[in-house]
């Protein structure tokens, strides 16, 4: 089980859902997926390998011929109210012993953020199925990957934005976090009591604003400014995080699969159908996709499915809105993403990490997933040897798997 985590780390804030508002007048169904006037192409490649996992599941791509491109799209909006904090409480660092727990910094949207009024987020509900942990969640609802585009500048020591880039250079010092968080004292609270240099994974979600708001997918190559484009905006936040956190792992989150609906309701389109003029929100996965391989990090996916049955016939299930993930959604997620924590942690083998695929329709929240021991056994082999020793805290054997190994202790009396 995870260490009980300081309110404060684990910031709350209340939240209240708002009407799905398109205001959009028209909607083109287009036999293309061409974009509008306005709007910028990506210039740089789309992802081959993503592309080669989505051909995979297949079901749940879409032809070019339906898709539909809307302009003005606007998500859910979340009204979040970060309760006010005093000046000495924002900027007292929290007593951790950073010898023995395992450090998690959280960027993110409001997926990352939602659920931090009763402790049911993503990052504390991962923490209860990954022991020895401390989650930090710097998640701020409705931001971008991407420098906001009303902010022009890009210089760090100017620059005022809760943007992915904008907060790692908060974090980093290079630009000024009072001021940027200041509607934000307990995301301030949390930044302070971070050390970088101890940091031990950092975990990234964005996209889904940076679609709703247009935000092109790249930069042209004669283009300086590096921040206002998905593809560059991540990598910079990325080396920026790698500068002061040296001994940290990176993963990255795809944003997650949704549906879009009209002001009545009524289904437009998923996210492989529904353009915003450059792309859809699965094109947004894949480019983030291309920045996980580009900077050697891990890609966790929240978008194809890899990972559990996420589509059209399941996502009222895990979806309050449409979009953003209900609390059996983040539950889902929790417990898939643990899987990677404990395999970069020696918890699990890698068989529970590849080998876990959720129903949701079936998932329980109460259940601990174990992998049947005879695949592992012809499959797995080195884990296998492993597992049978004990060397997984979260993966112990049977008896019938210890019986097996020659290892068990019936066995042993049985021989005597």
């Amino acid at each position: 089980m995870g260490i009980t985590i300081p309110e404060e780390i684990i910031m709350i804030k209340n939240v209240k859902l708002l009407p799905v508002l398109l205001l959009s007048g028209a909607i083109a169904l287009t036999g293309c997926s061409s974009t509008a006037e306005t709007a910028q192409e990506a210039t740089e490649y789309v992802n081959d390998a993503a592309s080669t996992q989505e051909s995979t599941a297949a079901d749940t791509s879409v032809e070019e011929s339906s898709t539909v491109i809307l302009q003005d799209l606007v998500e859910p909006l979340l009204e979040i109210k970060d309760d006010a904090v005093s000046t000495d409480a924002a900027t007292e660092a929290f007593s951790i012993d950073r010898d023995t727990q395992v450090e998690v910094v959280f960027f993110g949207d409001s997926q990352i953020a939602n659920g931090r009024d009763d402790g049911t987020d993503i990052p504390t509900l991962t923490s209860l199925r990954v022991p020895n942990t401390i989650m930090y969640n710097l998640a701020i609802g409705g931001t971008t990957a991407t420098l906001e585009k009303t902010t022009s500048s890009i210089d760090p020591a100017t620059m005022v934005s809760t943007s992915f880039v904008g907060l790692t250079y908060c974090l980093a010092g290079t630009a000024d976090r009072n001021a940027t968080l200041a509607n934000y004292p307990k995301v301030l609270n949390t930044m302070n009591s971070i050390e970088p240099g101890e940091v031990d994974y950092y975990i990234i979600e964005y996209g889904a604003n940076d679609f709703i708001n247009g935000v092109p997918l790249d930069n042209s190559m004669y283009d300086a400014d590096q921040l206002h484009s998905v593809y560059n905006a991540m990598c910079v936040g990325i080396e920026t995080l790698k500068s002061i956190s040296p001994k940290a792992k990176f993963i990255i989150m795809t944003p997650f699969y949704g549906i879009y609906v009209d002001g009545n309701g009524a289904y437009i389109g998923d996210s492989y159908i529904v353009s915003n003029g450059i792309g859809t929100l699965s094109d947004y996965a894949k480019k983030i996709q291309n920045v996980a391989e580009d900077k050697g990090a891990i890609i966790f996916d929240d978008m194809f499915k890899s990972k559990c049955d996420l589509y059209l016939d399941t996502a009222n299930e895990y979806l309050m809105d449409n979009l953003h993930l209900s609390l059996k959604g983040r539950q889902i997620f929790a417990r898939l993403l643990a899987h990677q924590l404990n395999f970069e942690e020696h918890n699990e083998p890698y068989a529970y990490l590849e080998g876990d695929f959720i129903k949701i329709a079936e998932f329980d929240p109460n259940e601990d997933f174990r992998y049947n021991e005879a695949w592992m056994q012809e499959f797995y082999p080195e884990s296998w040897e492993k597992y049978v020793r004990g060397e997984f805290p979260l993966a112990q054997p049977s008896e019938w798997a210890l019986e097996q190994a020659g290892l068990s202790s019936s066995t042993e009396a049985s021989s005597n």
